[in-house]
């Protein structure tokens, strides 16, 4: 995945302010910063749930910024899963029907199919047993892991994480990284906007600070996190501990 000058205005606001990225395939990439800072944007226009002002952002050999046609989009976002800080499940339907829906409506698969990818996803996340829950009977960490196993079932090519621990209690945030580590332990390309250092530091290949709009220091977790070079960054970190 490529981002290149990434630009996004909101009216007279700029919130981001030419942000370029590159992410090789497999990589685990953490963006750490302070609220505001632009993180949540930039993964918001690379799904393509916000328009770029400006800028490129290529998946694979694909330019997601020159697509116009929304069945186009539909896929494309397909290709990039994204989990929210919060769930959005559907509460009218069991956790499996959620991860189903995706795969039934966009992929256009079989229900057979459907229904046994999202067996095997739920399994995968450890929630095999709560397959016939609704999401009301879940708790937190139950609903953010049925987001992601939903995320998942559409086979997507790039994993986009924003912040999905934030909503949680402290005692649920483990399972939520569990299930995150073993994706990256399997070789899924992701980044992952988060607060959580230990993460960070155990988990990514690389780790992005982004402050005002834009990329101020990136580099391997040990470089960024205990020897940083910007003092905006060091700034950041000493506060965050």
């Amino acid at each position: 995945m490529v981002i290149d000058g990434l630009v996004k205005h909101f009216g007279d606001l700029e919130v981001l302010r030419g942000v370029s990225l590159r992410v090789a395939t497999g990589q685990v990439v953490c963006v750490i910063g302070p609220s505001g800072s632009g993180k949540s944007t930039m993964l918001r226009c690379v799904n393509r749930l916000e328009q770029p002002t400006a800028g490129r952002i290529f998946v694979g050999d694909v330019e997601i910024t020159a697509i116009s046609d929304e069945r186009e989009l539909d896929r494309h976002r397909g290709r990039v899963g994204m989990v929210f800080q919060q769930f959005n499940l559907f509460p009218h339907m069991t956790a499996l029907h959620n991860v189903m829906t995706g795969p039934r409506h966009v992929l256009r698969l079989e229900e057979a199919v459907a229904r046994e990818r999202a067996q095997d996803l739920l399994g995968r996340v450890g929630l095999a047993e709560k397959a016939d829950e609704y999401p009301d009977r879940l708790s937190g960490g139950q609903q953010q892991r049925v987001a992601i196993a939903r995320a998942l079932a559409m086979e997507p090519e790039v994993m986009l994480f924003d912040e999905v621990t934030s909503a949680l209690d402290p005692e649920l945030v483990g399972e939520v990284l569990a299930v995150m580590r073993d994706l990256a332990d399997g070789g899924m390309t992701m980044v992952v906007v988060t607060h959580e250092m230990d993460f960070a530091r155990d988990v990514s290949d690389r780790v992005v600070f982004m402050d005002d709009g834009r990329v101020v220091e990136e580099g391997a977790p040990s470089d960024v996190l205990d020897g940083p070079r910007e003092e905006r960054t060091r700034q950041f970190l000493n506060r965050d501990r």
